[in-house]
């Protein structure tokens, strides 16, 4: 388990983490949101031990996680991260990098282990090309692979899917976050993007001004947002008569008190996103076709 307990860290004198506590066990899946500047990379290197603390204290079970004071190398043995910035040898292989830390004694099982974490990122095909000649979001695929190479007991991701198109994207999420389950690998994310997550998250924190907004399963975060950080972090939101109600909860009715003017209609696949004057607010919901600019609806929160 990783017991986080009342950790605080300032940079020079600004304050970025106060009072931080929450626990982690082993084989869940967290994320760490909240906007930029919030902490979030910063707290994922308190956890490697890249800093030192201003106060509090990190266990992963009995061992106490200590920054560069106590360590010449920092980031214990169990644990791997990986940052925005990964750190990859350009002029080998992309199958020689995701080996790079594997023993040499036994190629045979090494070999099954490259190629099953080839599987796992969706590089096969570039196995053998040399990391130098990729995109920027093969080698992310590349360093998420030799993180996980010698299978971690926990490991941190830094916006891991920052440099991925769309095309990996989806199938990519399933498959890391599967294989981590899999082997009972506990894994803390930071991340903007809800589509990281949303699927993959045992719990959810919320960093905002310094502290622990919320920690909860996102579908509890979901359907109780405290405020409109939160109900942010999910999508299109509307604050009506001092309710959330987020887009897709809002449906056109023949009659009711919620009568808005059609502003805008956004395509977005298999819906269109509406803009409407609601009482001299702006209002958003979802609709299945587009609706002509100063139609007169009537809302209802489904």
């Amino acid at each position: 388990m990783l017991q986080v307990k009342n950790i605080c860290f300032r940079y020079k004198k600004q304050a970025v983490l106060e009072n931080i506590s929450f626990h982690v066990k082993a084989g869940d899946h967290v994320s760490i949101i909240g906007e930029s500047g919030s902490g979030k990379s910063t707290l994922l290197k308190l956890l490697y031990g890249t800093y030192d603390l201003d106060e509090g204290h990190i266990f992963w079970n009995d061992s106490e996680i200590l920054g560069p004071k106590h360590n010449l190398i920092i980031g214990p043995e169990f644990m791997k991260y990986v940052a925005q910035e990964f750190d990859l040898m350009p002029f080998i292989t992309v199958s020689e990098n995701i080996g790079a830390f594997l023993s040499n004694f036994f190629p045979e099982e090494k070999q099954e282990r490259i190629n099953e974490l080839l599987d796992v990122v969706e590089l096969n095909p570039f196995a053998k090309t040399k990391v130098k000649e990729l995109s920027g979001g093969q080698k992310q695929r590349v360093a998420l692979a030799r993180a996980i190479a010698k299978q971690p007991e926990i490991i941190l991701l830094d916006e891991p899917f920052s440099h991925i198109d769309n095309f990996k994207k989806q199938s990519l999420r399933r498959s890391l976050f599967k294989y981590l389950k899999e082997k009972n690998i506990t894994c803390i994310v930071a991340t903007h993007d809800k589509d990281d997550v949303l699927s993959f998250s045992d719990h959810m924190i919320v960093l905002h001004n310094t502290e622990v907004l919320a920690n909860n399963t996102p579908k509890h975060l979901y359907d109780n947002p405290k405020n409109k950080l939160i109900a942010s972090f999910f999508g299109e939101f509307n604050e009506i008569n001092g309710e959330i109600v987020y887009a897709n909860q809002l449906k056109t009715v023949d009659k009711s008190e919620l009568k808005a003017i059609v502003k805008q209609s956004y395509y977005k696949g298999y819906f269109y996103l509406i803009e409407a004057d609601l009482n001299g607010e702006i209002v958003f919901f979802e609709h299945g076709t587009q609706l002509k600019k100063g139609k007169t609806v009537f809302l209802n929160q489904a």
